[in-house]
């Protein structure tokens, strides 16, 4: 019973010089069948989910004992697929003396539909209405009745807009790898502002962004991820009428190319680690990114990046610290450098106000503590330096725009749990005695 099994002790039987045989009847799986329930009424009826579909995710197999700790996380892994209400496994007798069939029953959830709503970029320093974005979306989570993911989304602000069609896979039929695949086609413009900042005439730029390219993922052991891919990308920078331009305010140029657009074709690798999922739980994970020189045009580049995060419980409170780097080596985009300060990179100092170079680190320490209910309290620090690569990136954008190249924030604040996360609001101060609210949704990367 303590391991789950499914079976009993059916029989004992007594015999001389104090020996006891137990007589135990085990409960082995015959069969697993899935059974559709209705929605509104319960009763069967026809699903659109492939069984096979359903019945791959599960480790319990025919010839096996039946174990109900076992049945659980099968319920649970069924559950996490998003596509099923109602999830339950009814273990019924089968024809065979000591066999048992299992009976699956699921309720399945709409599978698509539109959805609209809004959000606030963190990219944007100015103005009242600037930051705030509005979206609209059609997603489908069952296609071919196989789990597949399609999303179609647009958003759009006063200079932010991201129109994007994202297909996954999650678990690629025929592989035993549990890989996925992911298909992403994204036309994006975004603030060049984190390095570029705004421009002395009060104008500001944006960055276009055509981007299509594939990936796939998969376990690599327990709690490691990894993740490859290749994706082609068509990106410059634009002025507020939306008119290609190459150089900034400074003189700077936007482009490594001297084109209006640079093109590049990047092999990306990622590896993450991940302890009990928890946020305060270790994290670590690297990425790199190789630009594929197949055109003379192309760019040709190696970009670096790790991030690591490690929490201690002290008692009630909890104490959090974090440390990330990179580097990028050849030629590359100036608007796609390290960007140091903001709201997830140090606090105090405004999105990019630190620095921007070929390469970074930043460290960052917090402690949180329960006050209220939902509500806990967090004093923190952070320092962010860019290893004096700024006047290594092409115009010195940085540098034009007297950027110290480190920098360091501390401060208080609150974080409320919420269904989108934890709300952030926080009152940083930076060793240049300046004074800035930070308002956050979820957990800083």
């Amino acid at each position: 019973m303590e391991r789950g099994l499914f079976g009993l002790v059916s029989g004992v039987d007594i015999f001389s010089g104090g020996i006891i045989r137990l007589q135990v009847a085990e409960a082995e799986v015959n069969n697993i069948s899935i059974r559709f329930l209705d929605r509104k009424t319960g009763e069967p009826t026809k699903g659109k989910t492939k069984p096979e579909t359903i019945l791959r995710q599960l480790t319990t197999k025919k010839g096996q004992v039946y174990s109900m700790l076992q049945g659980k996380r099968d319920v649970d892994t069924v559950s996490t697929m998003g596509l099923m209400a109602d999830v339950s496994i009814i273990p019924q007798p089968a024809g065979d003396a000591g066999k048992v069939d299992l009976v699956m029953n699921v309720v399945e959830r709409p599978s698509g539909g539109f959805s609209a709503g809004g959000g606030i970029s963190s990219g944007i320093t100015s103005g009242p209405l600037s930051g705030l974005i509005g979206s609209f979306a059609y997603s489908h989570r069952n296609l071919f009745g196989r789990n597949q993911k399609l999303n179609i989304s647009l958003e759009r602000g006063q200079i932010d807009s991201i129109f994007r069609i994202n297909y996954t896979d999650p678990w690629i039929e025929g592989d035993d790898k549990r890989t996925s695949r992911t298909i992403i086609i994204q036309n994006s413009r975004t603030p060049g502002t984190l390095v570029h900042g705004n421009q002395h005439d009060n104008s500001s730029l944006s960055i276009g962004r055509v981007t299509a390219g594939i990936e796939f993922s998969r376990p690599l052991r327990p709690k490691w991820s990894g993740t490859a891919g290749l994706i082609f990308q068509h990106a410059g920078a634009r002025d507020e009428k939306g008119n290609p331009i190459i150089k900034d305010f400074y003189g700077s140029p936007l482009t490594a190319s001297g084109k209006p657009y640079d093109d590049m074709l990047v092999a990306k690798f990622e590896c993450v680690y991940t302890g009990s999922g928890d946020q305060g739980s270790s994290m670590f994970a690297f990425n790199m990114e190789q630009g594929l020189p197949v055109m003379p045009e192309w760019l040709f580049f190696n970009r670096v990046n790790a991030r690591a995060r490690k929490g201690v419980e002290i008692g009630p409170t909890r104490l959090l610290l974090s440390l990330s780097g990179g580097k990028v080596v050849g030629s590359f985009s100036p608007h796609e450098a390290f960007a140091i300060g903001g709201t997830n990179s140090v606090r105090g100092y405004e999105e990019g106000a630190v620095g921007s170079g070929r390469s970074y680190v930043v460290g960052s320490s917090e402690v949180s503590f329960p006050m209220l209910g939902p509500v806990e309290g967090v004093i923190f620090a952070d320092y962010g330096h860019d290893l004096w690569s700024g006047p290594s990136v092409p115009g010195d954008p940085a540098g034009a725009r007297y950027k110290p190249g480190s920098g360091y924030g501390y401060g208080f604040g609150i974080r409320v749990d919420s269904p989108l996360g934890p709300l952030r609001l926080e009152y940083a101060f930076n060793d240049r005695q300046a004074k800035r609210f930070h308002f956050g949704v979820g957990h800083r990367n």
